[in-house]
């Protein structure tokens, strides 16, 4: 009869890979959470676009520490993403309440956006040493929160 081990990778391995992308999870949480709420929020020209956007921003933020946490538990680790772990422990600065113009709005999420880069880009060095499939679940999340920024940004045109 097979052993049932909660790790299926070594120790060093899945301890490297949780330090680097629990990080990444939980700036990832507070991404889409402030995202949703910029985007209930959200006030004057381009609201429509704004709006649909950061729904987008929400989903993509969504899928990305949904990969990243899985990473993580499929070597065998738990990983802390309850709501006050996240808010205790998360970078992304604690945007503007209530209703917002969208200069404000896009100022705010630039800000969560570039706390959020800090993480995965550690990650993404770091993890070259440990892991390379993990490595790539942070490359590919820099990739699209890079171009998520650029397309937030592009709303300003400055």
């Amino acid at each position: 009869m097979a052993q049932n081990k909660t790790l299926t990778a070594s120790p060093d391995l899945a301890t490297g890979v949780a330090q680097f992308l629990t990080p990444v999870v939980r700036d990832l949480i507070a991404l889409s959470v402030n995202a949703k709420q910029a985007h209930w929020h959200l006030r004057g020209v381009n609201f429509v676009s704004l709006h649909e956007f950061l729904d987008t921003v929400t989903d993509h933020a969504r899928e990305a520490y949904d990969t990243a946490a899985e990473r993580v538990v499929a070597l065998g680790l738990p990983i802390d993403a309850r709501l006050t772990t996240v808010a205790q422990k998360a970078t992304n600065p604690v945007p503007a309440e209530g209703f917002q113009q969208y200069e404000q709005i896009v100022a705010d999420m630039l800000e969560q956006f570039d706390a959020t880069l800090g993480s995965v880009r550690e990650a993404v060095k770091e993890l070259d040493e440990i892991d390379p499939v993990s490595q790539d679940i942070a490359i590919a999340i820099q990739q699209q929160l890079e171009q998520d920024r650029w397309f937030l940004y592009a709303h300003i045109g400055s």
